[in-house]
């Protein structure tokens, strides 16, 4: 079965994450179909929109966490990606003795396979096509990366977007919530890990817009159509002209040290910490308990 579905409808072609039985948990599959669906995509003359979307009750959860939060390990010969040897980054064995508390931990092996996911959700970015992102239920942690990567997020009103690993195990490596909120209320959301409603995310200018659940679908085909409209040569240089202001103002860097603080956040006192509690009581467990002292465990967007 297929990571991501990929289908064309006249000038809009669809990217649907397909793991709704982990809540379309961000897996390494997942991720070589996204870069691949994308690549597909841009180089069809036909297609002048992208529309990517989740199926299951939510749009993305995350990574799918489980196996490393709970110091699993891995069986390499299934997780590892066709086109990486054994022995290299993104090796889950690999990966899994560099978290080995009792090791020595290496940050650039962390860094060598966190910046390969950075570069796979940057290709919704760096497309020459515009990326709307239809998100409902929830979106967050690595979640979060696909929609903010994209152009133009639709989002049910009452969904759930935000970044709760920011309060232990986890950096935003794509770095774009300043970038798309500004900073004062980037760091409102990263220094408690809080998450946005989808009609605090448009009040917050994170998304174009928040229909009601029941309005989603025809919002986002209305805005994918209207855009549809637009001659291809016209929609890459007006995302041409907008993104070189983010390029300009250092995205890449700031990606590059979001990244490599992903993976400090993991070797941390308090990383090694919540590993050991995953590997205890299991990973949503852990997590429930991080998050409940917040009051937002679940589908609550409260913040105090």
């Amino acid at each position: 079965m297929a990571a991501v579905e990929y289908a064309v409808d006249g000038r809009v072609a669809r990217l649907t994450l397909n793991r709704p039985e982990r809540g379309n948990g961000i897996s390494p599959a997942l991720v070589a179909e996204l870069v691949a669906a994308v690549e597909r995509a841009d180089l069809d003359p036909a297609v002048h929109v992208l529309l990517l979307s989740g199926n299951g009750k939510g749009f993305c959860g995350g990574y799918d966490l489980v196996q490393s939060a709970e110091h699993r390990g891995g069986d390499s010969d299934l997780d590892r990606p066709a086109a990486a040897p054994p022995g290299s980054p993104l090796d889950p064995a690999v990966m899994a003795a560099n978290h080995d508390p009792s090791g020595t931990w290496d940050p650039m092996v962390d860094y060598a396979m966190m910046s390969r996911n950075v570069k796979a959700f940057m290709s919704l970015f760096h497309c020459g096509k515009p990326v709307v992102c239809k998100v409902h239920g929830f979106c967050v942690a690595g979640g979060t990366d696909m929609a903010l990567c994209s152009d133009l997020l639709v989002i049910a009103a009452d969904a759930k977007i935000g970044y709760p690993p920011a309060r232990v195990w986890g950096s935003p490596t794509t770095a774009l919530w300043a970038h798309r909120v500004g900073a004062q209320r980037a760091k409102r959301l990263l220094f408690c890990g809080d998450s946005l409603s989808g009609a605090e995310a448009v009040e917050w200018g994170l998304a174009i817009e928040a229909p009601a659940p029941d309005e989603l679908d025809a919002r986002t085909e209305a805005l994918v159509q209207r855009i549809a409209q637009v001659p291809v040569n016209q929609l890459m240089m007006m995302k041409l002209l907008v993104n070189q202001t983010l390029h300009a103002q250092g995205l890449h860097a700031t990606q590059v040290l979001g990244t490599v603080f992903d993976g400090i956040t993991r070797h941390t006192a308090e990383g090694y910490a919540f590993q050991q509690r995953a590997a205890e009581v299991g990973f949503r467990q852990a997590v429930r308990e991080r998050d409940e002292p917040f009051g937002d465990a679940g589908p609550s967007t409260f913040r105090g």
